[in-house]
């Protein structure tokens, strides 16, 4: 009786390896190349240094605070502003911020605390060329009032007709 030639790994299918080869070598597809192949470097050679870490420099630190700055500015700018008399609506209340006549900084405020000063008792759009058409204009609109308020240029021209708030 005869005993064939050895063939290889019997299970596999279509695949004939070369006598003497070890399909686990090195190099072969689907394995790393090891130690003294190319890409690594050879058993015992010192390792280089690791990169040292970007530092973050004072100009980008700057430029950062600015824009938080910035930002910070802008969101106070919108709060501030959303009391401001442009917003003012029939029956809100005002304070006076200034004692100026030009620039009283008028101001919406809750009609419950102490810095309640006027009642809104009409607001009227438009620009306005005098104080004597204000003055009509208001007469018109709220018989008892006993100021007017107009603001202009900040691109909503208006009109508020007011009186004192009795609390």
């Amino acid at each position: 009786m005869t005993t064939p030639p050895p063939q290889g790994n019997p299970f596999a299918q279509g695949q004939q390896q070369p006598q003497g080869q070890n399909p686990f070598a090195q190099g072969q597809p689907g394995f790393p190349p090891q130690a003294g192949q190319p890409g690594f470097p050879p058993q015992g050679a010192p390792v280089p240094p690791e990169q040292p870490r970007r530092k973050i420099g004072f100009k980008t630190i700057k430029n950062i605070v600015v824009v938080v700055v910035l930002v910070g500015a802008a969101i106070g700018a919108f709060i501030s502003s959303r009391d401001d008399a442009n917003t003012a609506a029939v029956g809100d209340c005002m304070h006076r911020g200034s004692t100026s006549d030009d620039n009283p900084d008028l101001e919406v405020v809750d009609c419950s605390s102490s810095d309640a000063q006027y009642e809104v008792l009409a607001k009227i759009d438009g620009s306005l060329l005098s104080d004597t058409l204000a003055s009509g204009k208001c007469e018109a609109e709220a018989k008892d009032f006993q100021y007017v308020y107009t603001q202009s240029g900040d691109g909503k021209d208006f009109l508020l007709c007011l009186k004192d708030y009795k609390k």
